[in-house]
C-alpha cells in the first residue's frame, strides 16, 4: 500500500491542464531591463534601445529646411532694401538709373558725371552710353560730362550712333562734354571724341587711325579641297553676292566695294573730324592725317587733334571751366544691381558658335577700328 501511495504522489495527473512552472525569483536590488532581464553574470548595464536611421535623416532634413528658409528670408530683406535704395531699378533691371561712385568729393549740388566707353564699340556699347547720357541729361545737378574712352574703335554704325548721341546731348542740355583718352582711343574712339567740346589724352594714350576697313574671308579652298564641298550660289545679278567667301575677290569687286562702302564711310569720318576740330584742323589737314596712322598724345596735340595732355584731374578742371564752376563732385556712372545680376542670369553672349558670332566672322563689316590693337 505504501508503494502504491508513493507511485500516486510522483505520477502526474493525466486529466486537466498542467500547471505552469513557477516564475524565477528576481534578484534583490536589480531592476528588470525594458528588453528583458539582463543576461549573463556580473550584473552589466542594460542595453540602450536602437535609434531608427530614418529619425536621424528626418531631423537633418528639418534642420536644413529651417536654414534654407532663414537664408531666403534674409535674401528677401536684402532685395527689398536694394529696391528701396535704387528706386526699384534693382527689380526692373532695365530702368534708366545708374549707380554713382564718387571719384572726387565736392558739393552734392554740382556734379560732373564720368561715363566709360570701354572695349569694342558695338550696339551694346551704344545703347549703354545713350542710357547713361539720358541720366546725366535729366539730373539737374550734373553740370558736365567726361567721356572716359578706352577703345580701339568698332563698327561704323555704333560709332556713328554714339557721335550722334553726344551731339544731341550737348545741343539739348547745353552741358559740356570732355573726352578723356586713356591707353587707346583710336579710329572709332577718335570718331566719338570729336563730338565733344574738348579732348584730353593721357601722355601714353594712342589715338588717330582715321579711316575705314572691312574684313572678309574666302573659304573656297577649305570647302572644296579639304572637305569636298562645292558651294552653289543662285543669284539675280552678278554683284548680288559681292564679296562672296565662296570665291576669290577680284579687282573689280574690290573697287566696287571701295566705292560703295569704304569711301562714303571714310568721307563721313573726315568730315566729322573737320567739323569737330574746326579752328584746330582744316579739311585739308584732316585728309593728310587720315591715312590710317596712329599718333601718340604729344604728336596728336602738335597736330591739333586734341586739346591737352594730362590725367583725369586735367579733364575735370577742363570740364569745370567749360561749365563755369570752380568745384564739383566727380562721380562715375555704373550699372545698378538687378535681381538677374545677383542670380547670375544677366544676358550675356553665350559660348560657342552662335548666330551672331558666325555673322561677325563670315559677313563683311565696315569698321572704324585700329586693327593693330587686336
Amino acid at each position: 500500500m505504501k508503494g502504491t501511495a508513493m507511485d500516486f504522489e510522483h505520477t502526474p495527473a493525466n486529466n486537466g491542464p498542467s500547471s505552469p512552472p513557477p516564475a524565477p525569483s528576481e534578484a534583490p536590488g536589480r531592476p528588470e531591463s525594458p528588453t528583458g532581464p539582463a543576461s549573463g553574470t556580473g550584473g552589466g548595464k542594460p542595453r540602450a534601445p536602437k535609434r531608427s536611421p530614418w529619425r536621424i535623416i528626418l531631423t537633418l532634413l528639418l534642420m536644413l529646411s529651417v536654414l534654407v528658409n532663414v537664408l531666403l528670408f534674409a535674401g528677401l530683406l536684402l532685395m527689398a532694401g536694394l529696391a528701396a535704395t535704387t528706386g526699384g531699378a534693382f527689380l526692373a533691371g532695365s530702368s534708366d538709373q545708374v549707380v554713382e561712385q564718387v571719384l572726387e568729393p565736392g558739393p552734392a549740388s554740382t556734379k560732373i558725371a564720368v561715363i566709360r566707353l570701354n572695349g569694342m564699340i558695338d550696339m551694346n556699347a551704344s545703347q549703354e552710353l545713350g542710357r547713361q547720357l539720358r541720366v546725366a541729361a535729366e539730373d539737374r545737378k550734373v553740370v558736365a560730362v567726361i567721356l572716359r574712352a578706352v577703345t580701339p574703335g568698332g563698327t561704323v554704325a555704333a560709332s556713328d550712333q554714339i557721335h550722334h548721341a553726344i551731339t544731341e546731348f550737348r545741343r539739348e542740355t547745353g552741358k559740356p562734354v570732355v573726352a578723356f583718352m586713356q591707353s587707346v582711343a583710336a579710329s572709332g574712339g577718335y570718331y566719338v571724341s570729336v563730338a565733344c567740346d574738348k579732348i584730353i589724352a593721357e601722355p601714353t594714350a594712342i589715338t588717330g587711325s582715321i579711316g575705314v576697313l572691312m574684313n572678309t574671308m574666302v573659304v573656297q579652298e577649305l570647302l572644296e579641297e579639304k572637305l569636298g564641298v562645292k558651294p552653289v550660289v543662285i543669284k539675280s545679278g552678278p554683284r548680288k553676292d559681292w564679296p562672296s567667301f565662296f570665291a576669290e575677290v577680284t579687282d573689280e569687286q574690290r573697287q566696287y566695294l571701295r566705292d560703295k562702302l569704304i569711301t562714303p564711310a571714310y568721307e563721313r569720318f573726315v568730315g566729322l573730324v573737320a567739323e569737330g576740330r574746326k579752328g584746330q584742323l582744316t579739311p585739308a589737314a584732316v585728309r593728310t592725317l587720315a591715312d590710317g596712322s596712329i599718333y601718340g598724345a604729344d604728336e596728336a596735340l602738335a597736330n591739333g587733334m586734341i586739346d591737352g595732355v594730362g590725367y583725369i584731374d586735367k579733364a575735370v578742371a577742363t570740364a569745370c571751366t567749360l561749365a563755369g564752376v570752380t568745384e564739383a563732385r566727380v562721380v562715375e556712372y555704373g550699372r545698378p544691381l538687378s535681381i538677374l545680376s545677383v542670380l547670375g542670369a544677366e544676358s550675356r553672349a553665350p559660348l560657342g558658335l552662335d548666330r551672331e558670332t558666325l555673322e561677325q566672322w563670315l559677313l563683311p563689316q565696315r569698321l572704324y577700328l585700329w586693327d593693330g590693337s587686336r
